[in-house]
């Protein structure tokens, strides 16, 4: 199901009956009734989920900044395929509340794109796994040149991904930012004419990094606090910066600093290039003489993998240290409201299951 609506349409439709659209509409009259407070909602992927509250300042100022940094004014066809309990999907709403879009929502599916016979749109917002989905379904491939730009958040652009997307003729995006900053503070483009390694920040937001290395943005959609974060960067520029890591993704293995999300790189390219199609991760267990060792979680498939071969694989490629010590395979990886990999509560799972074996 589909439904339509924009800021001057929202004033005279009946509340859509179906429950998804109600969430939506509620929101929006909301907005339009001049509420000038809100409750969002964080997934819980990187800590214990919580609810702030931000003004309608913050995520109006948020709204034109993306409005500006994209070149998308009023009138702007977009399509709204992410949660709109959560901030991503918010903010399409409230965008097109601001910035007079027209918008196009869809209860979220891995292929929002599957509700359309023939998309026409400006700008869509999803995350990754929607995208990879649409390009390896036949029915749906060839309409991404009609979704005009992407941007993507929520979750990292795996290396096959980022091949599909190099061979796009529309700009796509990756954004930087989190429930606490409304939205994006940053973008980076991964095409047209190639991919940028650093995100570059949206004028108005102040950033730098603490004492280990961490990021913190401030600006209007912060209502002017500081936003410590706990991911590592390295500044670049006096607006651009390079994502590392997050600190909470580091361990110390015999003395030895591994950033978890660089193993990760790694390993992505080796399984692109080995053909494996195995969603995965790396982790920590704890160790007698390590302290903290080195594992990686695999998700099965129909095709047998051997964890010999899959880790003289990787030992080609990377020093001993950020060579995975074991791997375990696991039927499914646990998810947080808004679909990402709980990798914590997957990897706690799987430790456990085979201390009891």
């Amino acid at each position: 199901m589909i439904w339509n609506t924009n800021v001057t349409l929202i004033g005279t439709q009946s509340p859509p009956e179906e429950p998804y659209f109600r969430k939506a509409y509620d929101f929006m009259t909301a907005w339009r009734n001049g509420q000038s407070e809100f409750t969002l909602h964080t997934s819980g992927s990187t800590g214990t989920p919580k609810d702030i509250l931000v003004n309608k300042n913050q995520l109006s100022s948020s709204a034109r900044m993306t409005g500006q940094a994209l070149d998308l004014g009023k009138g702007t066809r977009a399509l709204v395929c992410l949660n709109v309990s959560y901030i991503a999907g918010v903010m399409m709403l409230v965008r097109g509340m601001e910035l007079g879009w027209e918008l196009s929502i869809v209860e979220p599916s891995s292929n929002p794109l599957s509700e359309f016979g023939d998309p026409d749109f400006d700008f869509a917002v999803m995350v990754p796994l929607q995208l990879s989905t649409i390009l390896t379904d036949k029915n749906t491939s060839g309409h991404v040149k009609n979704l005009g730009k992407i941007l993507l958040g929520g979750a990292p652009v795996g290396v096959q991904l980022q091949k599909q997307i190099d061979l796009l003729m529309i700009p796509v995006y990756q954004s930087y930012g989190m429930t606490e900053t409304v939205s994006h503070v940053a973008l980076r483009k991964l095409n047209c004419p190639e991919i940028e390694k650093d995100y570059k920040v949206l004028p108005g937001i102040e950033f730098g990094l603490d004492e280990r290395g961490c990021l913190f943005v401030a600006g209007i959609v912060t209502n002017g606090e500081k936003i410590q974060t706990n991911d590592l960067a390295e500044i670049t520029s006096e607006n651009t910066f390079n994502w590392l890591g997050r600190i909470d993704n580091v361990i110390n293995s015999g003395g030895v600093k591994i950033i978890l999300d660089k193993v990760d790189e790694i390993v992505a390219g080796i399984f692109y290039d080995r053909g494996y199609e195995n969603n995965f991760f790396s982790w920590f267990e704890t160790d007698e003489f390590l302290g903290q060792k080195l594992i990686l979680i695999v998700q099965k498939t129909d095709e047998p993998l051997s964890e010999q071969k899959l880790i003289g694989e990787i030992r080609k490629r990377i020093s001993t240290y950020e060579t995975p010590k074991h791997v375990y395979f696991v039927k499914e990886f646990i998810k947080t409201p808004t679909d990402k990999i709980d990798k914590r509560r997957t990897a706690l799972t799987v430790i456990d299951q085979n201390l009891t074996l």
